[in-house]
Parts: structure tokens; sequence; C-alpha cells
């Protein structure tokens, strides 16, 4: 069975469903039937089987994966001119999220709305926002369904999201990577950046548009840890020529490290040295 990974929303996750024999390409529109109705959503990409997810703590997790993949929807059709035209225009969404702005100002609501989502047959929107904390929008939501009369949901995003509807330039010059071929925005750490060598680069030119470490980060990090498998442990006692040091800094794409030899007789200091770890294979 082949998967489709759709996307509804730039902001929301992305959710697999069976081609159903249709002849898709990424970028094609098309309409699928969900547990919250009928929608039109993006190609994003393609699988040959789900894989298994991470922290899954069931028995057999392959068996885990064909059960998930025997649950997924086909895909009904490709959306044609006259599904598309059913969508809001921009000035339609500016005209709502307008009016969702006034109400959450008039509750005093700490929020910032992002974006609003219409379903395929218009019964449901949604509103994306962004809040430092939990918010209490039941009253927002009361007069939101009042006025439209239609289903309102609520759904808090990271500021991450933010960054990838807006969209900008990195600090590469090119257009953010989250805007256009990442989809799933994967966590991001220090130790990352630690592991790279690049953390004494400061905050500021380790951090993208959104303020948060750049994605890019993660681009090379398997690398990286495959370098870093053939390393002695900083600390490790090694012999060098006859010589007894300590490894005290590590080189991954030199694939060398550094090595502290204590003082010789009459030497009031130590030396340092940078060691080849592949010096004898040469």
């Amino acid at each position: 069975m082949r998967i489709a990974q759709i996307q509804f929303t730039p902001w929301d996750k992305l959710y697999y469903f069976d081609c159903n024999n249709l002849d898709l390409a990424v970028g094609d529109k098309v309409i699928v039937k969900t547990s919250m109705g009928t929608e039109v959503g993006e190609v994003v990409g393609f699988l040959d089987k789900i894989e298994k997810k991470d922290g899954c703590e069931c028995p057999n997790k392959e068996e885990c994966a064909q059960k998930e993949e025997r649950e997924i929807k086909p895909i009904i059709r490709k959306a044609n001119s006259s599904d598309l035209e059913k969508n809001f225009d921009e000035k339609d969404k500016d005209e709502i999220l307008d009016y969702c702005k006034k109400l959450a100002n008039k509750f005093e609501l700490p929020m910032k709305l992002i974006d609003v989502h219409s379903s395929y047959d218009g019964s449901k929107l949604t509103f994306a926002f962004i809040a430092e904390a939990r918010i209490d929008f039941r009253e927002l939501v009361k007069d939101l369904t009042r006025h439209y009369n239609k289903t309102i949901r609520m759904q808090q995003i990271g500021i991450r999201d933010e960054a990838k509807i807006m969209g900008d330039c990195g600090s590469c010059g090119k257009p953010l990577c989250c805007r256009g071929f990442l989809h799933n925005l994967s966590s991001i750490t220090s130790e990352m950046a630690d592991l790279q060598q690049c953390a004494h680069r400061g905050s500021d030119r380790l951090s993208g548009v959104c303020g948060r470490l750049k994605c890019c980060l993660a681009y090379e990090q398997r690398g990286y840890e495959d370098l870093a498998k053939n390393m002695p442990p900083i600390g490790a006692k090694v012999n060098v020529d006859g010589k007894r040091g300590v490894v005290i800094s590590h080189h991954y794409l030199k694939q060398s490290v550094d090595v502290e030899f204590p003082p010789e007789k009459g030497e009031e200091r130590g030396t340092k040295t940078e060691v080849d770890l592949n010096r004898n294979k040469k």
C-alpha cells in the first residue's frame, strides 16, 4: 500500500492516507475524509509503510506499525477547480481574523492570532494562535460560534510554526526551510550545537528568525554522531609515541584529538599535541 503524507495547514502535523491507486504527485490537492469531516489537503510526500514511532512501548513495534497502517483511510479523489474555489480567499481570511482579534482584545486574552482555516464544507473554522500559557477562550468561542454559526476550534501552536506560516529568509540568504520542504519540525537541542562544536558562536548566530535554534542543526547531526563514535572520551589516558597523556578535546571533522602530556623533568608546564586518529592508516 502506497501511503501519502497529507497536510491541511502549514501549522498542522502530517496525516497519512492510502493513495487508493490514484496517480498522485507532491503538490497535488486531494479530498479526504477525516474524523472531523471532509477536508482538502495537499500531498507533501509518500511512504511505503508507516515508520515505527519513537518512544513506542509496545512489545512488538512492527505489529503496532502494521495496525496503524490498516487504520489508514483512502484518499477519495483529486481536488478539482470547483473544490478549491470553496476555500475562502485572503480577503475573507483577513476579515475573520480581524473580527476574532477584536473579540480577543475585548476579553483581554493574552494570545496572538496567526491564521484561520475553513473546512472543505465550510462548517468549521480553526483558529491558530500563540500564547505563553494556557488560555481560557470559552467565551471567545461562544461569540465566534454565534457570529459565524459554525463549529469553532482553537489550536495553540508554537512560535516556530508562526515563522513557517509567515515565511522569511534565513541567515543563509535562502527562504526558510520550514516554509518550503521541512514539513515536520523536529526537536532542536543545545546538545546538537555542542556536538557540532559551534555552541561558542552564541545564541544570536545559532537562532533562526523564530528565535529558536536553527532547524539546520539537525541536518548533519547523524554524521557528527557517527564521527563521535571513533573518538576516545574526554579524560581518557592514551599512549602517543611512547608518552602517556590525557585526551582534553575533540576535532570531529578532522578525526583528531588534543592530548595533554604532563611536564617532563625541568619543565614547568606540560605540552599539548593534536593527534590524528587515522595516522597509522596512512
